[in-house]
């Protein structure tokens, strides 16, 4: 595999050193896969082959990564380069963590395709990190790997063997490509931010299937008999206007169901009449739908539809993000992303969105329940539509209330006691709520007794108490890495703190480890051999984690020290950053001995980025993929 533009990772003082794969994912055929046994030594473009583009990012550390991505192509075997990408499209990638959002549906001629290349244009980024205290700062300073700034940035990457893309005639493909900020990016303070950009692409055909997939853009019709409609793909917040219909990014068909929930206009429908009422809207109206895509046939299964003004950017300015204090009916929400009524997107850090008798409450995926300003409380994620005073301040018309994650590791079973039977909740101990640290929150006034508010009762980060109803969470003892899912509890009733729609064993998700000597090491590596490393903590920096679904675990606090071995076949990419240079080695037994000679000619390990499994009770990761940089 050859790779045109590696990286090394370098985490500043503030900065989070959790490093992984910028993912091209491709190749990932939706309803049929081809024989072991083609030839793929052809290139077949008589006929044409229809390729379904994502794009989602894996979790990192920005508040905002806003930038354009310019042009996606594709190369064939014969080395004719496809344009897939009709028009340059602004992106946010911190938004993309969890769903794929559809990027353009491409028809290209069949064949087989070797080398997938994207270019961003970082001419008008707008990027935000977080500071020691949790606030998101402009960065102003973004280079490549030598230090120059960075305008424009092409990354591109080789499609061969068994990651080959091969487009076949009725047999649609579906590439996803997945941009790890933390590996593409390391920041450092000083004081000011300044971000390093340097990019690495790989081919994987293990594709993310289940996380959720969003749609956007221009309603074109509706088919209530059959229970579909197309909508043409209008990524992210791209404003589109009708005479720009013609250069879309291509159109995607939509099965409903009798469970799909559609918010139209500002009300509320379920099954078939969410369709009729879409179908009396104009053609071209504004469609977010979120779903599912499913096998045998292939099809997009919606399990969400917002359509008209109900869609951010129609009659109303928009704010989505996370409340972090309550006093009376004001709410400061914090990671704002700001869709004006021109179709604009900015990113404002705090937001004081001020609450009436008169505001319209609603709750994702609910239909029919009575919701009002008093459920709105601290820690939940709301998408709120109004009238914006400044960018700092609105008044709210109606408040959606959005699923919220919680991330965090059990610290045991509590009870409250509730007439007649006590509730018994799961109690974690917070990390993060949608990735903003619960330092930032405010829980007062959260707390409730039987003559009121009661502060005692507040919601307490440390022993946060959700109820999970008929989800079984028996077999998660304490100190388990969780994501939970569901709605806060609202103002003024708790405990509980939460209630939980669905609880993740993060100890089954992928890890990332990273590992930073400061200063260099010579022994940071007691132990390397074919079938693996073992790793010395003593002399370990600020990082010295494993990451799952951005949970960490601090490796020092561990009774073994941790180790790493390659996967069963020892292939994977494997890869050495020294004085600048990089090596790649595609088997971990070639790594181990050109990393072993390094050390013996006297190179000390600056830092180490690995991910696959871990277990926490080995401390040992199973990877197929790892970084270390020496000097």
């Amino acid at each position: 595999m050859k790779i045109h533009t590696p990286f090394s990772q370098r985490r500043g003082k503030f900065a989070t050193l959790l490093s992984a794969l910028f993912l091209l994912l491709a190749a990932f055929v939706l309803s049929g896969c081809a024989d072991d046994n083609t030839d793929n030594s052809t290139d077949n473009s008589d006929t044409d082959g229809e390729l379904v583009i994502g794009l989602t990012d894996a979790e990192g550390d920005f508040a905002t990564y806003t930038v354009d991505v310019k042009s996606l192509t594709l190369t064939k075997a014969s080395g004719e380069v496809v344009h897939t990408l009709p028009l340059s499209t602004r992106v946010d990638f911190a938004q993309y963590t969890e769903m794929t959002e559809f990027l353009t549906v491409a028809t290209i001629s069949s064949g087989l395709y070797v080398q997938a290349e994207m270019v961003l244009d970082y001419s008008d980024a707008d990027i935000r990190v977080e500071d020691a205290n949790g606030d998101a700062v402009q960065v102003d300073t973004i280079v490549d790997a030598d230090g120059n700034p960075l305008t424009e940035l092409t990354m591109a990457v080789k499609l061969e063997g068994q990651n080959s893309l091969r487009i076949v005639p009725g047999v649609p493909a579906h590439l996803t490509l997945d941009f790890d900020l933390k590996a593409s990016n390391s920041v450092e303070f000083s004081p000011d931010p300044i971000v390093t950009v340097e990019p690495f692409l790989l081919a994987e055909l293990d594709v993310e299937k289940f996380k959720t997939h969003r749609l956007r853009g221009p309603l074109a019709n509706v088919d209530v008999a059959n229970n579909t409609f197309d909508v043409i793909i209008r990524p992210f917040h791209r404003h589109m206007s009708r005479h720009d219909i013609a250069r879309h990014f291509g159109t995607i068909t939509v099965t409903a169901t009798n469970n799909t929930v559609y918010e139209v206009d500002g009300e509320s429908y379920q099954g078939n009449a969410g369709l009729t009422a879409m179908e009396a809207l104009p053609r071209f109206s504004a469609t977010l739908v979120r779903g599912d895509i499913k096998l045998n046939p292939r099809r997009f299964v919606a399990h969400e539809v917002y359509a008209g003004s109900s869609v951010p950017g129609g009659s109303d300015d928009v704010i989505t993000g996370n409340v972090i204090d309550r006093t009376g009916n004001t709410l400061t929400v914090k990671g704002v992303t700001l869709i004006r009524t021109d179709g604009s997107v900015v990113f404002n850090d705090n937001v004081t969105v001020q609450l009436s008798r008169d505001t319209i409450v609603k709750r994702q995926l609910s239909m029919g329940a009575d919701y009002d300003i008093d459920d709105i409380s601290v820690g939940q994620r709301l998408r709120i539509f109004g009238t914006l005073a400044s960018r700092l301040e609105m008044k709210a018309k109606r408040v959606q209330m959005r699923f919220t994650t919680l991330r965090g590791t059990v610290v045991g079973m509590g009870v409250i006691p509730v007439e007649p039977i006590p509730v018994t909740p799961f109690v974690v101990d917070l990390q993060a709520i949608d990735g903003r640290r619960v330092s930032l929150f405010d829980f007062s006034g959260t707390g409730q007794s039987s003559t009121g508010t009661d502060a005692t009762n507040d919601a307490n980060p440390a022993a946060y108490e959700i109820v999970t109803s008929s989800l079984d969470v028996s077999g998660f003892s304490d100190g388990a890495p969780v994501k939970v899912r569901g709605f806060v509890t609202p103002f003024g009733s708790a405990p509980a703190d939460f209630t939980a729609h669905s609880v993740f064993d993060v100890a089954l998700m992928k890890g990332v480890m990273a590992i930073s000597w400061e200063p260099a090491s010579g022994t940071a590596i007691p132990s390397l051999a074919a079938d693996g490393m073992r790793l010395n903590l003593e002399g370990v920096g600020r990082f010295h984690h494993v990451s799952r679904g951005r949970v960490a675990i601090d490796l020092t606090t561990l009774t073994v020290p941790p180790s790493i071995v390659p996967r069963a076949d020892g292939k994977g990419l494997y890869l050495i950053n020294q004085a600048g240079r990089h090596q790649l080695h595609t088997t971990f037994a070639r790594f181990a001995d050109d990393l072993n000679t390094r050390l013996s000619d006297g190179a000390r390990v600056r830092h180490l980025a690995a991910s696959g499994p871990f277990d926490n009770t080995t401390a040992q990761m199973t990877s197929g993929f790892v970084k270390i940089s020496v000097k």
